[in-house]
């Protein structure tokens, strides 16, 4: 049942600190300087600051709020908070609600027990978080009435250097307005334009289990993937999971989460089962980049915390359950003024729209460019898992621009384009239903990079990740094409008459296209086929995250981030030795859980099933039957044993080896340990479909994928 217009409004926004709640609350002038800042980037005053901080205050308590917190993004992935207490001494025996300028603007967390990948070493503690005045301020209500205001914010050491994923989208944002704006000014379409925004619409893919089965699996606990299952009988084999009937018990979660998410100013607008059993998607409407990013990291902590009231466990994992599909986060990415211009939007006549070319081109020129490090941008261990399956793209970064845009540029390369293929209308050949109006081309899900209708579709990042880090990879190499292009333009001189830059556009473009269609493909990324003809095109192959990693250090990497001022040579590096040291951390606790779970569950399930079959034969013998199929059966189970603690034994000798270098440690992993992994895996799932049910230590996939 749908809310009313007036439940609504109460829901939607209630607990954010939003422009509607400062416009009513906070002096006119001060809110005026507030929105300078929020919109054209001027210094904040620090005057504006105490007023601002007062009111914020006033608000958050009068909403319940008797702690805040500095909401900042660390290089761990996840998110980060300390709480500190409204509340203060009067020097009277009593107390205030006590909330400065300074207090909102500058906190202080301890900066060495985050990942810095050097930045820091463990004994230099300082670090800073920053007020981010563009991305608005909300509230957390928790278990037992608690209500916590919560200031998003940046990461920075004592150094300067970045230690967040906020720090560098936002500086590629800036990057990528700049340049844009060069291309505006050559159209003459600059005309009130400050700022051009790219803006995120990530949908999100996860699974729902029940939380007690969830907690009787140490796989699931420790690693958020089950390290052993064997497939049900039905798995996603019919299809008909993909949006069918959502379970009552998870549309009832899925209607909580919503409504949180709407309180915290989160504009989710679709739900609907995903292709695996137990699997479902959310999606929000586009916002700007760092904003999206905000509210995504939000949205799994929300999907978490809401999934625990229901019974329920969320698994955010890219590869949760082998054998069936697993999650992504599909980045939907565009470029808009904040004049409101889609600068993505081919428009009705796109073979004349010459500026929209022009962008389309810049962006396919950077992943050209840069499809290495695109690639590496989305490298993780969980994302390993997922990435070339038949439910995600290849690891090779190409671009899906379907059939009419592939004819304009074409028409492009060979002189001037005259046509924009039509889509038409589909007839369905009944009188009672409509004619639908049909897109000039047809959607690929297997392409890693697709254009679909007014954005670019980035359909490689993992559902376990942040998309800030993929969102600043990708502003900053479009930025450089942009600024490429841009400058070849400005060359036809300033207020080029019509002709004269409809001709060094033509050529530019002509230029372009020919260098860089090889990334194009439009066809099926799964066949073995497109994998020959990638890599007879020269673009970068790189099958797992070991081979990725490096890229985060080359030179090219550096000299990019650093022109166009992202990320510094030691913020760059420390990238690169975060990603190295996640993955091998993450494997070795998975190595070392798989050992434990073999050891301690497993074997002695498998031990009394030996007994249970070596019983029987006993009986049968004692009786004088003779039984050679059950002798058998005894025999090759108790050789599945005998594999099992070989494996065993065998991974945990893998999982032993260190290196002092992170880096050829993840390479001994990739090497040794994860098949060692898969060894295991195989002989532990082939003992589940032999021992007795009531023997198996752990809940199987039958009973975690199906919800009642």
């Amino acid at each position: 049942m749908s809310e009313s217009p007036e439940r609504v409004d109460e829901i939607f926004s209630a607990d954010v600190f939003s422009r509607a709640v400062m416009r009513q609350r906070l002096p006119k002038e001060v809110y005026k300087s507030l929105l300078r800042t929020i919109d054209r980037g001027e210094p904040l005053d620090s005057k504006v600051a105490d007023v601002v901080a007062a009111t914020m205050k006033d608000w958050a308590v009068e909403n319940g709020a008797t702690h805040f917190t500095h909401w900042f993004q660390p290089l761990t992935g996840l998110t980060a908070e300390k709480h500190d207490s409204l509340v203060s001494p009067d020097g009277q025996g009593g107390v205030v609600f006590n909330f400065s300028g300074s207090d909102l603007v500058q906190g202080e967390p301890d900066a060495s027990s985050f990942p810095s990948g050097g930045l820091r070493a463990t004994f230099e503690a300082r670090g800073y978080t920053a007020w981010d005045p563009t991305s608005p301020a909300f509230l957390i209500r928790g278990q037992g009435g608690t209500v916590t205001l919560c200031i998003p914010t940046a990461f920075v050491s004592w150094t300067g250097e970045a230690l967040d994923t906020k720090i560098p989208l936002l500086r590629s944002m800036e990057a990528l307005s700049k340049q844009a704006r060069r291309i505006l000014k050559v159209f003459g379409t600059d005309a009130g334009v400050s700022q051009v925004f790219t803006t995120v619409g990530p949908e999100q893919e996860y699974f729902l289990i029940d939380r007690d089965l969830f907690f009787a699996r140490p796989d699931l606990l420790s690693c958020e993937r089950t390290l052993f299952g064997s497939r049900p009988p039905k798995g996603q084999q019919l299809e008909d999971q993909y949006f069918g009937t959502i379970p009552a018990r998870v549309l009832a979660c899925m209607h909580e989460v919503e409504r949180e998410l709407w309180r915290l100013g989160v504009p989710v607008k679709t739900r609907h089962n995903e292709v695996a059993p137990g699997q479902y998607e959310i999606a929000p409407l586009f916002e700007q980049s760092h904003i999206a990013s905000d509210h995504q990291m939000l949205t799994m902590e929300t999907i978490k915390r809401v999934a625990q009231r229901h019974g329920l466990a969320a698994l955010l994992h890219e590869k949760p359950f082998a054998g069936i599909n697993g999650s992504g986060k599909h980045n939907n990415w565009s470029m808009s003024t904040d004049t409101g211009v889609n600068l993505l939007d081919p428009q009705d006549e796109t073979h004349t729209n010459l500026q929209f070319l022009v962008f389309l081109v810049a962006v396919m020129r950077a992943v050209d460019l840069h499809a290495d490090l695109l690639r590496a941008s989305i490298a993780s261990a969980a994302n390993d898992h997922r990435l070339g399956a038949n439910e995600a793209p290849p690891a090779i970064i190409s671009i899906f621009m379907g059939a009419m845009l592939s004819d304009i540029l074409e028409q492009v390369e060979q002189g001037l384009p005259k046509r924009t293929l039509r889509g038409g209308t589909l007839d369905l050949g009944a009188r009672t239903l409509p004619q639908l109006p049909r897109h000039s081309g047809d959607r690929n899900r297997t392409s890693p990079f697709a254009f679909t209708g007014n954005k670019f579709e980035f359909r490689a990042v993992g559902s376990s990740a942040s998309i800030a880090w993929p969102n600043t990879v990708l502003n900053t190499i479009v930025a450089e094409s942009l600024d490429y292009i841009a400058t070849e333009l400005e060359k036809a001189g300033a207020n080029p008459s019509p002709a004269k830059l409809q001709e060094a556009v033509l050529k530019i473009l002509k230029r372009e296209i020919k260098e860089h269609k090889r990334v194009i493909f439009d066809g099926d990324n799964y066949t073995p086929e497109w994998h020959k003809e990638a890599s007879k095109r020269g673009l970068p192959i790189m099958a797992d995250s070991v081979a990725a990693f490096p890229i985060l250090k080359s030179k090219k990497t550096v000299d990019l981030f650093k022109a166009y001022g992202v990320l510094n040579k030691a913020e760059v590096d420390s990238r690169y030795h975060i990603s190295v040291e996640k993955y091998v951390k993450q494997i070795g606790i998975e190595a070392d859980t798989a050992v434990t779970i073999a050891r301690t569950m497993v074997l002695p399930a498998a031990l009394q099933h030996q007994e249970l079959l070596a019983g029987a034969l006993n009986g049968l013998e004692s009786a004088g039957v003779k039984s050679p199929e059950q002798k058998k059966a005894l025999e090759d189970f108790a050789g599945l044993v005998s594999a099992l603690r070989k494996t065993t034994a065998k991974l945990e000798k893998a999982a032993a080896h260190h290196s002092d270098d992170p880096y050829k440690h993840a390479q001994h992993i990739r090497a040794d340990v994860k098949p060692a992994m898969a060894e295991l895996r195989g002989v532990v799932d082939t003992l589940e479909t032999w021992v007795a049910s009531e023997l198996w230590p752990l809940p199987t996939y039958q009973d975690m994928l199906f919800l009642e």
